[in-house]
């Protein structure tokens, strides 16, 4: 996937939630070996893997095709992929309110490790989670 038909299905899927991320902002992620980009326009996983750890960075899903199991396959994927890359466990943060992407996360077997107080917009707190991979 180009730079573009991430950022532009990341500012679909994450439309009123605030600043969607750029195709420059997607451009220098891809450029870094660390980084994993699993999907296509429909839902995409983006993440890194480093020193052990692999952190994913944003799951997104168009709206139009939610509910299909593309975003549960492509979590799937980035988890196998970051364990192949030597990854032990794995870290992600989700908006408190987001209940369909933590309800996601807790079904592949991530825990709440903390929260971080106002990280999102509108003073949202992020929950931070993780899985031994």
């Amino acid at each position: 996937m180009t730079p573009e038909a991430l950022a532009l299905t990341h500012a679909r899927a994450f439309a009123g939630q605030g600043r969607a991320w750029s195709a420059a902002e997607f451009a220098d992620l891809l450029a870094s070996p660390h980084v994993l980009a699993i999907g296509d326009a429909r839902a995409f996983a983006l993440g890194r893997v480093v020193a052990g750890e692999a952190e994913l960075l944003t799951l997104a899903t168009d709206p139009g095709h939610r509910r299909a199991g593309r975003a549960r396959a492509c979590l799937v994927a980035f988890m196998a992929q970051a364990r192949a890359r030597g990854a032990r466990t794995a870290f992600l943060e989700v908006a408190e309110d987001n209940a369909p992407a933590r309800a996601l996360y807790e079904q592949a077997g991530f825990a709440e490790a903390g929260r971080r107080a106002g990280y999102y917009p509108g003073g949202r707190a992020a929950v931070v989670m993780h899985k031994a991979l």
